[in-house]
C-alpha cells in the first residue's frame, strides 16, 4: 500500500512553513508529530498514524490522544508565554476504515479561556485544503510506494531546511552589533548627575539651567543645543535610576537590532524630538532621557511593522503593554512631561523608518519617513518659537522667576511674571514675587496692591503679611504695619523675625 497520507502530512507542513511563515516548535523523534506556531496565536498540531490492521485500535489511539491534547496544548501555551492560543489539530490516517470514517467529523471542539482546540481527520490532500500544493512541488498522481516516498522525503527535507534557515536568519536579526552607545550614555548619565549634585544639586532649578536643561526663554534666545543636552541630565536620584534602568534593558536590544550607528541616530533624534515637543507644549524646565528611551520603543514599533511575525513571537504584546502603561502614567501623574514622551515615541518611529533595518536596500519608503520627519520638525520649530501652543505652568514660571530674582535679574523675572498675570494664570506666589520686584524698585503702591492680591488668594500667607508690614512701616503707616505683623506672627508664631518686628513696632508706638 502507498502512504499518501504521509505525503499529505509533509505537504501540509511545507505549505504552512514556506508560504505562511509558521515555524516548528516541536517535532517528535519519529517525525510523526509536528507542532507549528504562526501569527495571531495560531497553532497547528499534526499527527501521522501508521496504518493499523485493526481499525478499532486506530480509533482508540485517536481517543486517547484527544484526552491528552488539552494538557499538551496548555504546555505549549505556557512555553510560548501566551495568554491564549488557537489550536488546529489534524490527524493523518492511512487507509481509514469504516469506524474512523464515521467519527472523522464528530470530534468535539474544546474551548477555554486559555485555548481553543479544533480537531479533524485529514483524509484528503490537507495541503490543497489550505492553499493548494506547495510551490516547489507538483502533486502528481503517484502509483507506487517508491515515487511517493521519494517525493515525501524531498518535501520534508525542503520544509525542515526552510525552517532551520528562517530560525538562523531570526537569530541574526538580533545580532547586528554588540552594544556600545547604550553603555556610553549610561556612563554619561552618571557623570552628569555627579556634576549636578556637586555643583548645587540636581533638583536646583538654576543648576539645571546652567547645565543645559530645556528652558524655553533661553531656547528662544538662540540656545538651540538645549534640545539635546537635556538627554543626559536628570532631576533627582530616582529620575536617574528609572531612566538609566530602562536604558540598560532596552538600549542593548535596539543596538543589536539596528546596529550602533543607526541606534545612535535613533536615540539622538528621538531625544531631540522629545525636547522639541516639550518646547512646543510646555513652559516647564525639563530634563531626562525619557524622550530618547520612548524613541527606543518607537524603533521597536517600526521593527514590528517590518517583521510582524518575529515581533509578535518575541516581544509584541509586552512592548505594547509597557508603552500603554507609560503613556497612561504620564497623563495621570502630575509633573511628568508627557509631550516629551510622545514626541520621543514618534521621533524614534520615524527615525527608525529613515535609517531602516540593517542589510536592507535604500527604498522610497525611507525617503517618505525622512520627509515626514523633516516636515514635522520644521512645523514644530515654527510653533515652538511662536509660542502659540505652549501651556504655561504657573508653578514653573514662578520657580524660574524666583531663580532670576536670586541672580539679580529683576527685569527678566518681572517680564515673565507680568505676562502670567496678564494671561489670568497668576497664583498667590506670582503676586508675591511681583510685589518683591516692585518693592525693590521702590514702586510701593504696586507692591502693596500685589501683596494684598497674594493674601486674598491664599489664606495664612504669612510671608506676604510680613512684607506688607515692612512696606507699611517704611511708608509711616504704623497701625497698618502693626496689624500685618501681628497677622504674620499669628500664622507662624515660632518664626522669630515676625516676633521681633511686632516688638519693634510696639516699642516705637510706646515711645
Amino acid at each position: 500500500m502507498t502512504k499518501k497520507e504521509k505525503l499529505n502530512y509533509w505537504t501540509m507542513a511545507h505549505t504552512f512553513i514556506t508560504r505562511h511563515g509558521f515555524r516548528i516548535i516541536h517535532l517528535s523523534k519519529m517525525q510523526d508529530e509536528l507542532w507549528l506556531e504562526g501569527q495571531n496565536k495560531r497553532i497547528i498540531r499534526m499527527l501521522y498514524l501508521e496504518p493499523d490492521i485493526d481499525d478499532k485500535k486506530s480509533y482508540e489511539t485517536l481517543q486517547a490522544d484527544l484526552e491528552e491534547l488539552a494538557q499538551r496544548s496548555e504546555k505549549i501555551r505556557k512555553s510560548l508565554k501566551l495568554r491564549n492560543i488557537h489550536v488546529e489539530n489534524y490527524y493523518f490516517v492511512e487507509n481509514a476504515g469504516t469506524e474512523l470514517e464515521q467519527v472523522k467529523n464528530q470530534f468535539p471542539s474544546i474551548s477555554t479561556k486559555r485555548y481553543t482546540i479544533h480537531s479533524e481527520i485529514a483524509t484528503d490532500s490537507a495541503a490543497s485544503k489550505i492553499d493548494g500544493p506547495a510551490n516547489h512541488f507538483q502533486m502528481e498522481e503517484s502509483k507506487d510506494d517508491f515515487s511517493i516516498a521519494a517525493q515525501t522525503e524531498e518535501i520534508k527535507r525542503h520544509a525542515l531546511s526552510h525552517d532551520k534557515s528562517e530560525k538562523e536568519n531570526e537569530k541574526q536579526v538580533f545580532n547586528a552589533a554588540s552594544p556600545f552607545f547604550t553603555y556610553f550614555f549610561i556612563a554619561l548619565h552618571v557623570i552628569m548627575f555627579y556634576l549636578l549634585e556637586t555643583n548645587g544639586g540636581s533638583t536646583n532649578t538654576q543648576v539645571l539651567i546652567d547645565y543645559g536643561a530645556k528652558y524655553n526663554p533661553l531656547i528662544n534666545e538662540g540656545e538651540w543645543w538645549r534640545f539635546f543636552t537635556p538627554i543626559v541630565l536628570h532631576i533627582g536620584f530616582l529620575h536617574l535610576f528609572m531612566n538609566t534602568l530602562a536604558l540598560f534593558y532596552l538600549g542593548p536590544l535596539i543596538e543589536r537590532i539596528y546596529g550602533r550607528i543607526r541606534f545612535l541616530l535613533i536615540y539622538l533624534l528621538a531625544g531631540f524630538t522629545g525636547s522639541l515637543m516639550s518646547f512646543v507644549f510646555s513652559f516647564t524646565i525639563s530634563a531626562g532621557a525619557s524622550g530618547a528611551i520612548f524613541g527606543c520603543f518607537g524603533a521597536l514599533l517600526y521593527f514590528g511593522a517590518k517583521r510582524p511575525g518575529l515581533f509578535i513571537r518575541t516581544m509584541g504584546m509586552n512592548v505594547l503593554v509597557v508603552i500603554g502603561i507609560n503613556i497612561v502614567f504620564g497623563f495621570t501623574v502630575p509633573g511628568i512631561d508627557n509631550a516629551a514622551h510622545l514626541g520621543g515615541l514618534a521621533g524614534g518611529f520615524l527615525a527608525a523608518g529613515l535609517v531602516s533595518l540593517p542589510k536592507t536596500k535604500m527604498s522610497f519608503k525611507q525617503g517618505i519617513f525622512g520627509a515626514a520627519l523633516i516636515l514635522w520638525i520644521v512645523l514644530s520649530l515654527q510653533a515652538g518659537y511662536s509660542g502659540a501652543l505652549v501651556q504655561k505652568d504657573p508653578m514653573a514660571v514662578n520657580a524660574i522667576a524666583q531663580e532670576d530674582i536670586q541672580d539679580g535679574d529683576f527685569s527678566e523675572a518681572y517680564a515673565i511674571l507680568t505676562e502670567l498675570k496678564e494671561e489670568g494664570e497668576a497664583t498667590s506666589e506670582t503676586y508675591f514675587l511681583l510685589a518683591f520686584v516692585e518693592l525693590n524698585q521702590e514702586e510701593y503702591d504696586k507692591g502693596i496692591e500685589n501683596l494684598e492680591l497674594a493674601i486674598e488668594r491664599r489664606e495664612g500667607f504669612h510671608e506676604a503679611h510680613y512684607n506688607l508690614a515692612l512696606v507699611q512701616l517704611e511708608m509711616g503707616n504704623t497701625d497698618e504695619a502693626k496689624e500685618q505683623a501681628e497677622l504674620a506672627l499669628s500664622y507662624s508664631p515660632d518664626h522669630e523675625p515676625y516676633r521681633e518686628l511686632v516688638d519693634a513696632i510696639n516699642k516705637n508706638r510706646q515711645e
